[in-house]
């Protein structure tokens, strides 16, 4: 796969920013690091025409590069500063991993499912983000052995927070996460206030793909 950015790329790409800021996006370093980064490296060639729609795509695996503006809300809710840790479960096309990583984030990121790990890892690596780490495994119980964490990111609809995850937030962390059934799950953002004081906040309602246990190795 070429790497190439055109001029119309990047003019889709300020589109797209604008239609954000439209939307209610205002965090200013969240949309530069959308408008620097080209969407259409994280979509199968078939799907670069429509990559600077405000649009989920389908990335293989039953999986979904999520939609522009549903990456701009939980970025801005994540509230990244240079230089923190950050746990993403769910790289699935490694966008939103890329995004943290442009912010100063060192991310440490999961992926169940085998063959989105291993071609995600790959263009990560073309994309020279050394500030990123890919992890093959089942994200249910997080990566303790690199915890704590500043700031957890999960990208898939999951019925109830897991503990491991709570448990693996620093102490004044956030953890991001959109909970609830398959109609559709509330983005909640949860603060560590101490060891056992944590803050629910509830905010817009999302549709994530289902988050699994396990891992689907590659055949």
């Amino acid at each position: 796969m070429q790497l190439n950015d055109t001029y119309r790329h990047k003019g889709l790409r300020r589109q797209l920013i604008d239609e954000l800021k439209a939307k209610g996006i205002k965090d200013e370093k969240v949309l530069e690091a959308m408008s620097s980064l080209p969407r259409h490296f994280f979509l199968d060639t078939a799907f670069e025409e429509w990559a600077y729609m405000d649009k989920a795509f389908p990335i293989g695996n039953d999986q979904t590069i999520s939609q522009p503006y549903t990456v701009a809300y939980m970025t801005t809710l994540l509230a990244v500063k240079q230089g923190e840790n950050i746990l993403e479960i769910g790289t699935g096309s490694g966008y939103q991993a890329a995004i943290l990583a442009l912010l100063g984030a060192k991310v440490y990121t999961v992926e169940r499912q085998e063959h989105l790990y291993k071609r995600t890892k790959r263009l990560l690596e073309r994309l020279d983000l050394s500030n990123i780490k890919c992890f093959f495994k089942d994200g249910t119980n997080g990566l303790p052995e690199y915890a704590p964490f500043h700031k957890i990111i999960v990208t898939a609809g999951i019925p109830a927070v897991p503990e491991a995850l709570r448990q693996q937030l620093a102490i004044g962390g956030i953890l991001i996460i959109p909970v609830g059934k398959d109609e559709g799950q509330r983005m909640l953002k949860i603060v560590r206030h101490n060891t056992n004081e944590f803050e629910t906040i509830e905010n817009d309602t999302f549709r994530f793909v289902p988050f699994l246990k396990g891992v689907n190795k590659h055949k």
